[in-house]
């Protein structure tokens, strides 16, 4: 197994690899262009996410600054995905997030961990990858941090400064830490969009 495979097989490898390095920076050399373009330099932002992401469905839209452990290299998104500012991705595995979802300012989503070893961590410190799959039609609050392996439902909404460390299902309200299924998104949720504010049709 080289260690392109064994940064995506979830088991040990060391992240600090010559080859592994080396590419990386080319991708965060395009992070670093893409947080320096001006707020409406559109061509040139989807031209440089079309570079940066793995995929990268029409209609998505990241506010700078954005952060990623690998400048999204190992990203994947639906369309119509939109990012406030401040969104952190440690790409260092496959995330997935599904068409029209939505994320709040300054929320992480983590696909790397390390060993609760001490000698696993210290001097020359390994790694582990899990992807994180979100679905589709999902708002991801502000503050949030989706941890390691972790996938969240379609329609679902993760409430702000959640820490997410298990699998949520689809159509709920989810929120706390550890985060943790409030309701289901039922037919209230029809009439009234925040408190006792109505949806005027």
């Amino acid at each position: 197994m080289n260690i392109y495979e064994q940064m995506h097989s979830g088991n040990l490898y060391d992240p600090g690899d010559p080859e592994l390095m080396n590419e990386q920076f080319q991708y965060l050399e395009l992070l670093h262009q893409f947080n320096t373009l001006g707020p409406t330099e559109f061509e040139k932002r989807n031209a440089l996410l079309k570079q940066m992401f793995a995929e990268i469905g029409e209609g998505c839209f990241i506010t700078a600054p954005f952060y990623a452990n690998w400048g999204g290299h190992h990203v994947h998104f639906g369309k119509g995905v939109y990012c406030n500012f401040g969104l952190t991705m440690v790409d260092d595995t496959h995330i997935y997030v599904g068409d029209y979802t939505e994320f709040g300012p300054n929320v992480t989503v983590a696909t790397a961990g390390h060993p609760i070893l001490p000698e696993l961590r210290g001097e020359h410190p390994l790694q582990f990858n899990v992807p994180v799959r979100i679905g589709r039609n999902c708002w991801i609050g502000s503050g949030a941090i989706i941890l390691p392996g972790v996938s969240i439902g379609d329609n679902t909404v993760i409430g702000a400064g959640s820490v997410v460390t298990r699998d949520i299902p689809a159509d709920v309200v989810a929120a706390g830490n550890p985060c943790q299924v409030l309701r289901p998104i039922g037919e209230r949720d029809r009439t009234y969009y925040f408190k006792d504010k109505k949806i005027e049709r």
